[in-house]
């Protein structure tokens, strides 16, 4: 058996706990490196991405200073709600991955549930 690493360990133990609370309703997965910010929402009954954002669109790119800070963060946060919601998804469960709901993580979520997404 492979060792994992405390980060893989941490992402591992969080998705068990998304998954076990999600009761069927899709999953909003973060991913953020050190220059940008990923989301995406995800149907995991069906295994498909249902949509996403992130600071790397082009229509993005032009109005954000950078990619790697909260406001950005922010921004991606209320385009992949409003894309969800005229998906048709209203209600998800958060999944912070490896990372703290801290900082820019806990600034995608906040632009998500301003913009209507709920969870």
């Amino acid at each position: 058996m492979a060792h994992l690493t405390t980060t893989e360990r941490r992402k591992a133990r969080v998705r068990k706990q998304v998954r076990a609370a999600a009761n069927g309703r899709p999953r909003l997965s973060v991913f953020r490196s050190s220059k940008q910010i990923y989301a995406q929402i995800i149907d995991d009954a069906n295994g498909v991405t249902l949509v996403a954002a992130s600071t790397i669109e082009k229509d993005l790119k032009g109005k954000l200073k950078t990619g790697a800070d909260v406001e950005a963060a922010k921004v991606v946060g209320k385009l992949v709600a409003e894309r969800a919601l005229a998906a048709g998804v209203t209600r998800v469960v958060f999944d912070r991955g490896e990372y703290i709901y801290h900082g820019r993580v806990k600034a995608l979520a906040d632009g998500a549930r301003e913009a209507g997404l709920d969870f």
